[in-house]
């Protein structure tokens, strides 16, 4: 991972000697990390009352990467950078991060203002994923796409699927064909993408409901609609390297 562990805080009692915390103790024992038998209040006390499971590590903390360091990319051909504007969530954020990571995106960045930040809530519903990718946060989110627009991606923002008329092509996902790098933008929750953002857009994409919908039913959460769209993205990626 990319945190410093300091000390392992494991539940007296039965809990210590089951496989999976036996596991974790080898694990830390093995990393020099120290290991502190506690009670159950204690350990609650701890994790501010969360599910906890027998175990607590106390770790440095872990936030968004500021600095637009060229990461050393893999190989996978046509690059896909994720971008988000205010996720507040972090139960939202920690299910994209697991798509994301999952999926095969190059790159994951978030607005750095409005955004829920790298919390042990995100790390749980990652998965894990938080603590071993990398996520960037830049301050101006339209300077950032207005510089990779020069640079020939294409930007793809995302809207629902009962939009009104718009003077940008809305084109449904499977529709879309990755022909060049490419930034997906996906907006908070409840607002969307910001009308700055929309208009940066070259392309909008949308995912077409299976049914007539109910009246009140327009949309997929934000975590469920991220993971559709990027595997129409990165499989359309795949069809057009094997040409």
């Amino acid at each position: 991972g990319r945190r410093q562990a300091y000390r392992l805080f494991v539940k007296d009692g039965e809990t210590s000697q089951r496989a999976s915390v036996l596991k974790v103790c080898e694990e830390a024992n093995q990393r020099g990390v120290q290991i502190s038998r506690v009670s159950k209040k204690d350990l609650d006390r701890m994790s501010s009352g969360g599910v906890h499971q027998g175990v607590s590590l106390c770790v440095s903390p872990l936030s968004y990467i500021t600095l637009d360091s060229e990461a050393k990319r893999r190989d996978t051909g046509i690059p896909l950078w994720l971008v988000l504007e205010r996720i507040q969530d972090p139960m939202n954020l920690g299910a994209i991060l697991r798509s994301a990571y999952f999926l095969g995106v190059d790159r994951v960045i978030s607005s750095l203002h409005h955004s829920c930040p790298l919390s042990p809530v995100v790390s749980k519903a990652s998965s894990g994923v938080m603590e071993v990718m990398g996520v960037y946060a830049h301050e101006n989110l339209e300077e950032m796409l207005r510089l990779k627009v020069v640079q020939g991606w294409q930007v793809v923002g995302t809207v629902g699927a009962g939009t009104e008329e718009s003077h940008i092509p809305v084109v449904p996902c499977s529709d879309f064909q990755m022909s060049a790098p490419t930034v997906l933008l996906m907006g908070g929750e409840g607002e969307g993408l910001s009308p700055k953002l929309l208009s940066l857009s070259q392309t909008l994409l949308t995912i077409p409901a299976g049914r007539d919908l109910s009246p009140g039913i327009e949309s997929l959460n934000v975590s469920v609609a991220t993971g559709i769209l990027l595997h129409s993205l990165l499989l359309s990626r795949s069809s057009k390297t094997e040409h």
